[in-house]
């Protein structure tokens, strides 16, 4: 199949999940095209039937703000007709969705007359926070119902997108993925990284998000700080975001700032997490946790909220724990029990990788969205 991505090119899950899904279909012997503004972050330079496509948005003057779902859509037609591809793939519906929508309106209307077909996959703030806003709220309801499929990554963003928005379509899950070929625990690597972030064989506990508010970046330093008074450790904290500061300060005002590190943001995450011990994922919501995934496929043991869609992907007291939003104390305590001892820290780090493996490893989730291309093929048809 030829088929088109489209994606937010930054450091974010949304972003990350789409352009892994296209590597993996390109392995797969299909030709995919990314259709963004910028380069998605996890390209690898240049790989076997992996097209780029930058959007150019035009800043005119008469423009506040320059009309990039517009762009999109003229370059996704434009795409579409001279490598006549077979289907779009959007993630996240704002505005993405929005865009593919009139890139298919425009193809039909033109001198070939064709249909393109096109899946919206949603993935969180799409729906639990710009979808609500009433300015976008109408569109992002139309434009999911007049989607050609629609995939969403968590049974509870499934069922939180059909109550809030009333949409009539079938919305399929298909959870997020983890190459596991990849995300594996590098004994050699972690041996040589550990020298460099952990020189007195301190534990190490990593965080990975995009600094948000919705991701409490507070409370990891909370925790943090009380597992520092128990045992020599060493927090590493991967991505940048509005919150770097807040966390900079209060790192300060506890006196463990020389053990917090902020490594910004980082291309080869599993190099990172193959000398963890945690991860800690504190968020307000989670619509997936692909973080807690990446890390459990590295046999890192996940310490998260049960908020949203995590549950789906942590078992509690098997391959992790959760617990209550804001709940420092329970997270901390879990974290300064499995620490103190090692056999179980490993066993649960070993049954993590093995449900990331059984349950998540891209080889099937990747199988599942080509059966489901070609059912929206078939319907189209």
């Amino acid at each position: 199949m030829k088929i088109g991505i489209t994606c937010y090119p930054t450091y974010g899950g949304s972003g990350v999940v789409a352009t892994e899904l296209g590597l993996e279909l390109a392995q797969r012997d299909h030709e995919i095209h990314f259709i963004s503004y910028a380069q998605p972050i996890r390209l690898r330079g240049a790989e076997p039937n992996i097209h780029y496509h930058e959007v150019e948005v035009s800043r005119y003057p008469l423009f506040d703000y320059p009309p990039y779902d517009l762009a999109l859509a003229t370059r996704m037609a434009e795409v579409a007709q001279l490598y006549d591809l077979d289907l779009l793939h959007v993630h996240y519906a704002i505005p993405h969705s929005v865009s593919a929508m009139l890139a298919r309106q425009m193809l039909a209307s033109g001198p070939r007359g064709r249909r393109l077909p096109f899946v919206t996959t949603l993935h969180g703030t799409d729906i639990t926070l710009v979808g609500l806003d009433r300015s976008y709220l109408g569109i992002t309801r139309y434009s999911i119902e007049q989607s050609d499929g629609v995939t969403a990554i968590s049974n509870y963003l499934r069922e939180r997108t059909q109550r809030v928005f009333d949409v009539k379509n079938k919305i399929e899950v298909i959870y997020n993925s983890v190459n596991c070929d990849i995300y594996y625990r590098n004994t050699e690597i972690a041996e040589k990284l550990r020298r460099e972030y952990a020189p007195n064989n301190q534990r190490v506990l990593v965080h990975l998000s995009n600094f948000r508010p919705v991701k409490r970046i507070t409370d990891v330093i909370e925790i943090f700080d009380r597992v520092r008074k128990q045992f020599p450790a060493r927090l590493l904290l991967i991505g940048d975001g509005p919150d770097r500061s807040v966390a900079e300060w209060l790192a300060v005002q506890k006196g463990i700032h020389d053990d917090v590190l902020f490594l910004g943001k980082q291309d080869q995450i599993y190099e990172k997490l193959s000398i963890a011990d945690i991860m800690l994922l504190p968020s307000e919501l989670e619509s997936f946790g692909l973080a807690a995934l990446e890390a459990m496929a590295c046999e890192v043991v996940p310490i998260s909220t049960r908020a949203g869609g995590v549950p789906e992907v942590i078992d509690h007291g098997i391959s992790g724990f959760l617990a209550d939003v804001g709940d420092v104390e329970t997270m901390a305590r879990y974290a300064i029990e499995l620490l103190n001892d090692e056999q179980k820290l490993r066993e649960m780090g070993k049954r993590a990788r093995a449900v990331a493996m059984e349950r998540f490893c891209s080889t099937k989730i990747v199988k599942q969205y080509e059966d489901f291309y070609r059912r929206v093929l078939e319907r189209s048809a």
